[in-house]
């Protein structure tokens, strides 16, 4: 009998997930309804789930963890959200002050963030991506640091034990870096395991983190585990990321700024 009983509560899991991956979100009594269960045989098979990393538990329910695409090389990505990504880099822009020394990480959205900084004054600027070093070379107002390492022709920028040598040298005011996928749960993840570990090492040598992903990159998940969302400071999105995300991320802690 609780042989029998295993194999349905298996079924009907593998059922509810993948009712709940068709609707994105589901309630416990849409649950009930749809599998003729208990709340709180819909709550025993959620908490299941979600202890799985399959489902996100929410108030009153669960959301869908949508697995990010592999992300295609950095060529291929500036065109898009072009405009969501130049937003972004202003507003992240407007948070550093002259004076300031900063890192600025790798990516399209970052390289917004260093097309809007050309104006400051005073600023130390260390980075590990050639897009970044290119906009900032003239600028006059600027220290340029880069740091070396192995290059990544995808993503032209430098990542590798080498770059997490000078990293542990460093300290500075504020990190600004991208990210390949944020969710509330899992936390921030990327597809490109060599990176992970110099991800990690940038996010320890700033007193504020900022993480600017526009709203395809919110609420998935990717394949390497970088760091819990509470190693971030401040999330800055656009105004298409979902409200109950900005919500759930500004319940950890997180300052979240849409623009």
């Amino acid at each position: 009998m609780s042989d029998e009983l295993s194999i349905s509560s298996f079924m009907r899991r593998k059922q509810l997930l993948d009712y709940v991956e068709q609707r994105e979100q589901v309630s416990i009594a849409e649950i009930c309804e749809r599998f003729a269960v208990s709340p709180a045989t819909a709550r025993r098979d959620l908490e299941a789930l979600s202890r799985d990393a399959r489902i996100q538990r929410v108030h009153g329910g669960a959301i869908a963890i949508r697995n990010a695409p592999p992300e295609p090389p950095l060529a291929e990505r500036s065109s898009k959200q072009a405009d969501e990504k130049r937003r972004i880099g202003q507003a992240a822009s407007q948070m550093i002050s002259d004076g300031d020394t900063i890192f600025l990480g790798s990516g399209t959205t970052i390289f917004q963030v260093a097309k809007a900084l050309q104006n400051h004054h005073n600023l130390t600027v260390i980075t590990n991506s050639l897009l970044v070093m290119d906009a900032l070379r003239n600028a006059a107002g600027i220290q340029l640091v880069g740091l070396g390492g192995i290059l990544r022709p995808s993503e032209q920028s430098f990542i590798g034990h080498i770059t997490e040598l000078a990293l542990s040298e460093l300290r500075v005011d504020t990190v600004i870096m991208g990210i390949h996928a944020i969710d509330v749960a899992e936390g921030l993840t990327n597809d490109y395991l060599p990176e992970t570990q110099t991800d990690r090492a940038i996010l320890k040598i700033g007193q504020r983190v900022i993480i600017v992903a526009d709203h395809t990159k919110c609420g998935r998940v990717s394949t390497a585990f970088v760091a819990p969302l509470t190693a971030i400071t401040t999330l800055v999105s656009d105004d298409k990321v979902p409200p109950q995300f900005v919500s759930e991320v500004t319940a950890q802690g997180v300052h979240v700024l849409t623009v």
